[in-house]
């Protein structure tokens, strides 16, 4: 049976560079492969998956949050692809699961575990409630050497807890590992998470 996987990093860890990179070498091998994406995220355009190291595919679909995949649609792929995974809702998470079995395609997911608040997306949780396969991205912290485990939010050059769970933009972002994040948000932060010191 085909696995389901969720390759998860924080901001700047290269992850849809990861992505991109799977889908030409399936390519390059004469298979098959789907890209898919969340319909919010036009931050590059409607349809585009972009890296931030300049390179670009057109996703094959956008998904809702109530999207109903339909199996005949995918029948003959060898892999489908998911960009901002966080971003699914856990219904859509569901189905995928499900093609891994009913059409014995591997399904690989690419996203944030967290947000900025240090709280799991629905479709994070969701992936890894179910994936058969959980690795970490790594990329280091933007302040120091060690691995970056957590997306610090930023405004006006200061950290903030505050504000709707997805805003999207990279330069309001930066990969931090915990000692920076509790040292960027402050016990106040801290504090506002329910998080004590």
């Amino acid at each position: 049976m085909a696995k389901l996987y969720f390759r998860y990093g924080t901001m700047d860890s290269a992850k849809t560079l990861n992505l991109l990179a799977v889908a030409h070498n399936y390519r390059k091998q004469g298979k098959r492969v789907v890209l898919l994406k969340p319909a919010l995220d036009d931050r590059f355009g409607a349809k585009t998956i972009a890296s931030r190291s300049g390179l670009e595919a057109e996703a094959d679909m956008l998904l809702q949050p109530d999207t109903r995949l339909d199996p005949t649609q995918l029948v003959g792929l060898d892999c489908v692809l998911v960009d901002e995974a966080q971003f699914l809702s856990p219904a859509v998470v569901d189905q995928l699961r499900m093609l891994t079995l009913v059409q014995d395609i591997p399904v690989i997911c690419y996203g944030l575990r967290t947000d900025f608040r240090t709280r799991a997306f629905p479709g994070a949780q969701r992936l890894l409630e179910l994936a058969d396969s959980i690795e970490e991205v790594k990329v280091t912290c933007q302040f120091c050497g060690r691995k970056a485990v957590f997306n610090l939010r930023m405004a006006d050059g200061r950290a903030v807890v505050d504000g709707e769970q997805i805003a999207l933009g990279d330069e309001e972002y930066a990969p931090v590992c915990w000692r920076h994040y509790v040292d960027k948000v402050g016990i106040a932060g801290l504090r506002a998470l329910g998080i004590d010191e």
